[in-house]
């Protein structure tokens, strides 16, 4: 009789969890330090390692998303339309500048030295964070864009800008005049989240219909052909077909594989190349807001908290899990190919 081996707990829980939502969380590129942002109006930095909370900064509303600077200091994009630099070592903040409306999105380039920052005011904005304090010394250009901007993704010099009404604009940011590519979204559905492939050939982009497609920059007709999409975090109760959105996207920084999360609760592993569902973590408490691989792809933040797809109602409390990623879960497999005959 084979075993039945109890299905891995979710991870190790951080303690100090945000008190609402987690709108993003992401890891460090120099150690396991995680920045967490939340809709209790704070940016939280954990050692995730240590399981300790090193710092945490107030905003006057809602912060939508977070990003590293360096290991102790990352910026933010709040509800309060403000952009701003955090440094946990000092435990100083300042204001980077605003937009006209809440900034949904926010990323570092260090490529550029900029950071980018996407809003619901239509508007794309780099900033300098090196310009003296002052908005129009830290503000290198403002980018109308065709919609609000609901996620951005960088990848070396390339910036993939996904907005409401399925646009999407990229970006060489060493040229912002005008988009390299606009494009509309292959899903016939709302954009939730969109990630750069680590190798910087395209980008994976999900929908709130339990979808993500598979994208490719180079507009040859044989790369073209390689793009595709895939359905995923949907179930079939009493023969109907329940559709989440999938909220979150995080590639593994080794080997190129990528998880998604849902809002049915799940975090699957995927090896895009051979279109193969590699793992499905055992079921978190409550609708996964946001993922995070570490730098060196062994441990997997996972937000687990209500992302309201259902409107208000009682729900599990915010929570964030750090599991420790197993190759076997992440690695693609190898092809087997039959035997020739003899």
């Amino acid at each position: 009789m084979t075993s039945v081996h109890p299905p891995p707990a979710p991870g190790r829980e951080l303690s100090s969890p945000p008190t609402d939502g987690i709108s993003n969380l992401r890891f460090s590129n120099h150690s396991d330090h995680l920045l967490v942002s939340s809709w209790d109006k704070t940016v939280r930095l954990y050692d995730a390692s240590a399981d300790s909370l090193r710092g945490e900064f107030m905003h006057g509303g809602p912060v939508l998303d977070c990003c590293f600077h360096d290991d102790s200091s990352g910026f933010s994009a709040s509800a309060d339309n403000t952009v701003r630099r955090i440094v946990f070592s000092h435990g100083k903040e300042d204001i980077l500048g605003r937009h006209d409306a809440p900034v949904r999105c926010i990323e570092y380039s260090y490529a550029a030295g900029q950071v980018i920052t996407g809003s619901w005011d239509k508007t794309l904005k780099c900033w300098d964070p090196r310009g003296a304090s002052g908005q129009e010394r830290t503000l290198v250009g403002t980018y109308p864009q065709p919609e609000r901007v609901y996620s951005l993704s960088l990848v070396g010099n390339r910036l993939v800008v996904a907005t409401a009404g399925r646009h999407v604009n990229v970006y060489d940011l060493r040229n912002m005049s005008q988009p390299e590519q606009r494009r509309e979204s292959s899903l016939k559905y709302q954009t939730r989240c969109v990630r750069c492939y680590p190798n910087g050939t395209g980008y994976a982009l999900s929908s709130v219909e339990g979808r993500v497609a598979m994208e490719f920059f180079d507009l040859s007709e044989a790369s073209q052909a390689k793009k595709y999409a895939f359905k995923c975090h949907r179930k079939s109760e009493a023969g109907r077909d329940i559709v989440y959105p999938v909220n979150a996207i995080a590639f593994h920084p080794v080997y190129g594989t990528f998880a998604t999360g849902g809002c049915d609760g799940f975090v699957n592993v995927w090896d895009g190349n051979n279109k193969k569902r590699l793992y499905q973590y055992s079921k978190y408490p409550t609708s996964v807001a946001a993922l995070s691989f570490s730098r060196d792809g062994r441990l997997l933040a996972v937000a687990s908290s209500y992302t309201f797809e259902e409107g208000d109602k009682p729900h599990e409390p915010d929570a964030i899990f750090v599991r420790s990623v197993n190759e076997i879960e992440v690695k693609p497999k190898p092809k087997v190919y039959p035997n020739p005959p003899a």
